[in-house]
């Protein structure tokens, strides 16, 4: 069958305009297309005959779009926490059995050391039951790290808990703080003998090692941070194996070369050139550590200007790093303060007080404690540990001065002393409102006491011619 629609007769192109040589063709322009609306089609709607296949759109929701699920990283879980109650009632119950039924084994330090292996362990199953094995290396790892410094923690105040308690029967008395143990025996009652002469050493010996070892270390430190090479490197090396020096080497060493070696006497001085050598490496540490945190563009900036070196670490580098050294100094005194051996072997013992440091033996507070503990006394023992609650506190308190002084700040200096110039004017106007005032108040007393006041009358015999 022969088909007999024909297609319609393509149109004539149009006639193109002839170009001159050289002229820009311009481009054709081209209309755009008119879009059709076309209505949403959703699967469940059924396609007509002849609609060709159409592929089923997504609704569009009538909320914006949710947007990443956010990880938690802070907070505390419900499975978290089930978690750890199940470990630890699991590794209870297993340490129990261990305990009772398998293993030979008491006491408390193994039963804690066997239930921490076997709370690691649970815990580490439970949560490998809902999370991927880096997680469950984390909560491991982020477990032992809290164990440990709640470990830490709880050594601290047991031992500071437990000195205290013991020392209750002698830190009630006043005469603890007020006398010493010249007229004091071992069976005397808490009612009699202190620590006087014991934290009057303390105070004298420490003393003198700071006036000792400030210069040096400060100086040393700077020497190893302004002055490098290889003597400076020798130095360092050297410093930081006096770090661990023993305290008994640094008193056989004062003991060898001063007291044997050059005759003196054992006193509160030679004690206090131990300590020394105890305080000076860990006064170099410190101040080294932080001299070198000072930024070098200050030190460039001050030599720009004109300075030199002197005037630089003077006026920069000194100023700059002053709260930390401070610190350095607090720590370092802490550490000598609580020395024994050293004291032991050249301070000797004196039961009386003592203020000369050159001449007779001097007793200090760690000292103290190891000849009181020594007595099979109760009272005694009771009057070491009362010295043990007080070196405490002296070491306390220095600590919490090196804290408020490192966390001092230019901005911080400059508000307080602000707040001084303030109340120094606000006293000053007070002084200058009150003197007028008082002037006259003391007028008016002056006045009406002269006019109350008796007139003295001559009393002698006149004469009657």
């Amino acid at each position: 069958m022969t088909d007999t629609t024909q297609a319609p007769a393509a149109a004539a192109p149009a006639p193109v305009a002839a170009v001159p040589t050289g002229a820009t063709t311009p481009l054709p322009t081209v209309r755009a297309r008119t879009a059709v609306p076309t209505s949403p089609v959703t699967a469940s709607e059924p396609s007509g005959a002849g609609a060709g296949t159409v592929l089923p759109t997504a609704e569009r929701a009538s909320g914006p779009a949710p947007g990443p699920e956010l990880r938690r990283v802070n907070g505390t879980r419900i499975s978290d926490v089930l978690c750890h109650v199940g470990a630890g009632l699991a590794s209870l119950a297993v340490t129990v059995v261990v305990f009772t039924a398998l293993a030979p084994v008491s006491g408390p330090i193994a039963f804690a050391a066997v239930a921490y292996v076997m709370f690691l362990v649970f815990y580490a199953l439970l949560v490998a039951t809902s999370e991927n094995a880096a997680v469950v290396r984390d909560r491991v790892v982020a477990a032992a790290v809290h164990s440990l410094a709640f470990v830490v923690v709880a050594t601290l105040v047991f031992v500071v808990g437990f000195s205290v308690v013991r020392a209750t029967k002698a830190l009630p008395h006043l005469n603890f703080y007020t006398q010493d143990m010249a007229l004091t025996g071992p069976l005397d009652p808490m009612t009699s003998g202190g620590v006087l002469h014991a934290i009057a050493g303390s105070l004298i010996q420490i003393s003198i090692a700071l006036v000792i070892t400030v210069p040096l270390g400060i100086t040393t430190a700077l020497f190893l941070t302004e002055v490098p090479g290889p003597f400076a490197r020798f130095v360092r090396t050297i410093v930081e194996a006096m770090t661990a020096l023993p305290s008994i080497v640094a008193g056989l060493f004062i003991y060898a070369s001063v007291i044997v070696g050059l005759g003196v006497d054992k006193s509160g001085f030679a004690a206090s050139l131990a300590i020394s050598v105890m305080m000076l490496p860990i006064m170099i540490r410190s101040a080294d550590v932080v001299l070198r945190l000072v930024p070098a563009t200050l030190k460039e900036a001050s030599i720009g200007l004109g300075a030199g070196q002197w005037q630089t670490v003077w006026r920069v580098v000194l100023p700059t790093s002053r709260s930390g050294l401070v610190t350095a100094i607090i720590l370092a005194t802490a550490r000598g303060i609580g020395e024994t051996s050293p004291v032991l072997l050249t301070a000797g013992y004196a039961p009386d007080l003592n203020i000369d440091p050159t001449s007779g033996p001097m007793i200090s507070l760690p000292l103290a404690i190891f000849e009181f503990v020594k007595s099979p006394e109760p009272n005694m023992i009771a009057r070491g540990f009362g010295a043990a609650a007080v070196l405490m506190t002296l070491v306390l308190v220095l600590f919490v001065i090196a804290r408020v002084i490192g966390a001092q700040t230019v901005a911080t200096r400059e508000r307080r002393n602000q707040r001084l110039r303030a109340v120094g004017r606000l006293v000053g106007r007070g002084i200058a409102a009150a003197t007028p005032a008082a002037h006259a108040v003391r007028r008016f007393v002056d006045h009406h006491v002269d006019r109350l006041a008796p007139r003295p009358t001559d009393s002698s015999p006149k004469d009657p011619s």
